[in-house]
């Protein structure tokens, strides 16, 4: 795969990238109108594009519907695995009919068709997580966490680790989710690139899908290999470019879920960090407007750091944030790789998270982009 160089702040970013930040100043949608009754009890229901073993993606969800029931007594969660388009209706009707009130595509691909059938079912909310399609209805909902909040803080830390001044992405394709996640992660290693004065070339490359094992293991080798990258992340689903880190020896930054404290898959002499998404937080939304009677639901939900949601044990989570081996924040930085960040870049991330959860400084807010994403500023082309 050829890679295209873009340079910018003291970063050579190589491979397709866009910047693309449609969503980061989105507010929700319709207003809602008076409930005017109250549900007694609800079922959610996630249809899985994947399998959820072994899977951060499908991992996080089926983690989300287990809290939501672990927390509520009157609310079941149920769900499908492996899911395509084809499947979708039919899957959401069969459980429709088993009594699921909530219904949510996991992926855009196979989460949209739930869309044809919002009408026939006015009373069950519909939901899909967005890539790049804004589509709505009254009652079919889209979905997104600021992902890219974290992955700016794992950019930073990224960028404070790199010795080669080579960083590696295994990444699906280029979607408007994607290219936003990998913005957040490459505007963190240009501060901390510009913080300490390092040149760093970003390597991204794009295996077509979101889950190949073997394209993502191929894809990760590579980078290692031929363009001697010393930190690998990915925007795809498979645990292959963590295998990859691990047998290389080199870091590993985790994206979805805690790989090291929820999965075990490795340990923190590799995993540098890692960010947790907790789609619990959009879900819990979507089930209290349902448990309220509302039928103007809001239509567009993109919570991030500073939304949150007391779990069944008590513990209240952001919707996203920094998590390893259990550990959250700064603690969340490998004890490995501490010592060899310095304290500026651990302070920086204190900071930026802090700022985050209390909603007061967001990376797509603070750097100023060029909205075609060339990186050119071109007359007449606004910048977002």
């Amino acid at each position: 795969m050829a890679s295209k160089p873009f340079s910018k702040k003291g970063i050579t970013l190589f491979g397709v990238v866009a910047i693309f930040i449609l969503l980061a100043g989105l507010t929700v949608g319709c207003a809602p109108a008076e409930p005017e009754q109250v549900m007694e009890g609800a079922t959610l229901a996630i249809e899985h594009f994947s399998v959820i073993e072994g899977t951060t993606w499908s991992g996080a969800h089926d983690r989300a519907g287990k809290r939501i029931a672990e927390k509520s007594e009157d609310v079941d969660y149920v769900f499908r695995e492996e899911v395509g388009p084809d499947l979708t209706v039919p899957y959401a009707e069969e459980m429709i009919a088993d009594g699921a009130n909530i219904v949510v595509g996991n992926a855009e691909f196979m989460g949209m068709p739930l869309i044809e059938i919002a009408d026939k079912y006015p009373e069950v909310y519909f939901g899909s997580i967005i890539a790049s399609d804004l589509s709505t209805k009254r009652n079919f909902i889209r979905l997104f966490p600021r992902q890219y909040q974290a992955l700016y803080l794992e950019g930073l830390v990224a960028g404070a680790l790199t010795e080669t001044g080579n960083i590696g992405i295994v990444s699906a394709f280029p979607s408007v989710q994607v290219i936003r996640r990998q913005n957040g992660f490459i505007l963190g290693i240009q501060d901390a690139a510009d913080l300490l004065g390092k040149d760093v070339n970003i390597y991204v490359k794009y295996v077509g899908d979101w889950y190949l094992p073997a394209e993502e293991r191929d894809i990760a080798e590579t980078l290692v290999t031929q363009y001697d990258v010393d930190v690998l992340t990915q925007q795809t689903d498979s645990g292959s470019p963590l295998d990859v880190a691990t047998e290389q020896g080199i870091w590993f930054v985790g994206k979805d879920m805690d790989i090291v404290g929820f999965y075990g898959w490795s340990d923190t002499d590799t995993v540098a960090i890692s960010f947790d998404t907790r789609w619990e937080v959009l879900y819990e939304h979507m089930l209290k407007e349902y448990l309220a009677g509302e039928e103007n639901p809001v239509t567009v939900l993109y919570l991030g750091m500073n939304d949150s949601m007391v779990l069944a044990d008590g513990t209240e989570v952001p919707t996203v944030d920094i998590m390893n081996d259990n550990k959250v924040g700064v603690e969340a930085i490998s004890p490995a790789a501490l010592p060899l960040i310095p304290a500026e870049i651990v302070d920086l991330v204190e900071k930026r998270r802090d700022e985050m959860i209390a909603g007061s400084w967001d990376p797509f807010t603070v750097h100023a982009f060029i909205s075609n994403g060339t990186g050119l500023e071109l007359e007449g082309t606004p910048i977002p």
